[in-house]
């Protein structure tokens, strides 16, 4: 059954005085001072969030209650909850120290010692702030396939870490292979020392998310393995 001309001219006339009468939806309101605080105040209270409720379990309607603003208004900013996860795990990763922000004297004994110096200091800087380490750990295991893949697109892209240029040191050096191709080495890098690192940080993050509890001086004899492991993957 097919609706009349008379009929279909009636709804384009009603949606045409809709349009007129309604101000258009706005996803993402225009960049200025002001607006930049509110999206920064949204992302800071929203890592703590996230931290605490994980992804899953995290919402938007409590998030807006605790700052005090109309929920549309973080979806404005954001879209979705994922895309506030996006923003807020992207900040997280980014407090992380790149490998290169070592100091002198490490970055002078090389590349496997660079290594090691941030992997013996995986706990304590856990300790200082667990907020990004936490969200930086749902983002890995706690979140949709299709979230992941833009985590994956953003790591990619912009390297937070700065794992480019130091595998470039290490091959510069010579203690790193360069007959593979450097992207490679980066991912394996990149790969390795996260899932490494996620166990070393369970215990205190996740405890059971991982079969092998955090212990320091079991810790200290797993990076001397992995360190043997990834040498010989990698290392000239």
């Amino acid at each position: 059954m097919t609706a009349s001309s008379n009929d279909l001219g009636s709804h384009q006339r009603v949606r045409s005085r809709r349009a007129l009468l309604e101000p258009p939806v706005r996803f993402r309101p225009e960049p200025g001072p002001r607006l930049e605080a509110k999206r920064a105040r949204i992302i800071d209270a929203a890592l703590r969030h996230f931290a605490e409720q994980g992804y899953h379990a995290a919402r938007i309607e409590d998030l807006a209650a605790q700052l005090g603003f109309a929920k549309g208004s973080i979806f404005q900013y954001f879209g979705s909850k994922a895309g506030l996860f996006l923003e807020t795990y992207k900040k997280a990763v980014k407090s992380f120290p790149a490998y290169l922000d070592c100091p002198a004297n490490i970055r002078e004994k090389g590349f496997f010692e660079i290594v090691r110096y941030w992997l013996l200091r995986t706990e304590r800087l856990v300790r200082e702030d667990w907020i990004p380490y936490r969200v930086a750990l749902l983002g890995n295991y706690g979140v949709d396939l299709s979230l992941k893949r833009e985590i994956n697109r953003f790591l990619l892209a912009e390297d937070p870490y700065g794992s480019a240029a130091f595998v470039r040191l290490g091959v510069a050096r010579g203690e790193v292979r360069s007959d593979i191709d450097t992207a490679l080495i980066v991912s394996i890098l990149d790969w390795t020392m996260e899932r490494f690192q996620d166990a070393l940080l369970t215990e205190e993050l996740d405890p059971g998310l991982f079969p092998h509890p955090s212990d320091p001086e079991k810790n200290q004899v797993r990076i001397t393995q992995f360190l043997q492991v990834l040498r010989g993957a990698i290392g000239v």
